[in-house]
């Protein structure tokens, strides 16, 4: 079995950061199915996000959103 790569650095703009830390804390919340993964469970983020305070729930919820979408679409590339 071959090596996995090493993680490349990455940059995330400030603004992005708490979008990022409350998508990394519900990395276990996915719903899935037969077909894959499905989204995550927002009851699961919702209640982590208030767990930890997050400030502009509404506008943070909106940059997980994307990043949910991007992540579903890799993860589900491999069902193909």
């Amino acid at each position: 079995m071959p090596e996995p790569e090493p993680e490349k650095p990455f940059e995330v703009w400030e603004e992005n950061w708490p979008a990022v830390q409350l998508f990394l804390r519900c990395q276990t919340q996915w719903r899935t199915s037969m077909g894959g993964v499905t989204g995550l469970c927002y009851e699961s983020v919702i209640s982590t996000a208030k767990l930890y305070s997050v400030e502009d729930l509404p506008s943070v919820f909106e940059d997980l959103q994307i990043m949910e979408i991007t992540a579903m679409a890799e993860m589900n590339k491999e069902k193909k």
